[in-house]
């Protein structure tokens, strides 16, 4: 099971044959896997990756930020699915509520979402760093 899972994280579109081939079982065991591993909740979905460059969105960014004393966290996370640029939020400790992920396409861009974000986000404090290269590591199982 852990070798199918970590094939279907680097290539989710692998197909049960394929499968059974590196993992030495036949396909419709490997479908059957598959099966339990969806019904169990370990596996949750295969996802296609984006190259967000191709879309015009050259400039990838982390946003630290901090809520307004009242904002809660549901209504911030409410508030960011009205915003393209941001393509994912991960809620953490620390002195900053909030990791943001976002993709502009230029620097006007990038500051047009930190505004959005103070304005109509309840946001206190932003602290924003640029994304140089993005290392995406096989998923260790």
């Amino acid at each position: 099971d852990r070798e199918i899972l970590r094939l279907l994280a680097n290539d989710g579109r692998l197909s049960f044959r394929e499968l059974a081939e590196v993992v030495h079982l036949s396909a419709n065991a490997v479908a059957e896997r598959y099966r339990r591993l969806r019904e169990s909740g370990t596996l949750v979905g295969v996802r296609g990756q984006i190259d967000l460059a191709a879309l015009g969105r050259t400039l990838e960014a982390q946003i630290e930020v901090k809520l307004e004393a009242g904002t809660t966290a549901l209504d911030f996370e409410t508030s960011l699915r009205h915003i393209p640029q941001i393509v994912g939020a991960t809620l953490m400790t620390g002195s900053f509520d909030y990791a943001l992920r976002v993709a502009c396409t230029d620097r006007e861009d990038l500051m047009a979402v930190t505004e959005t974000l103070r304005r109509q986000g309840g946001v206190r404090e932003t602290y924003t760093r640029l994304v140089l290269r993005e290392i995406v590591l096989p998923t260790a199982l």
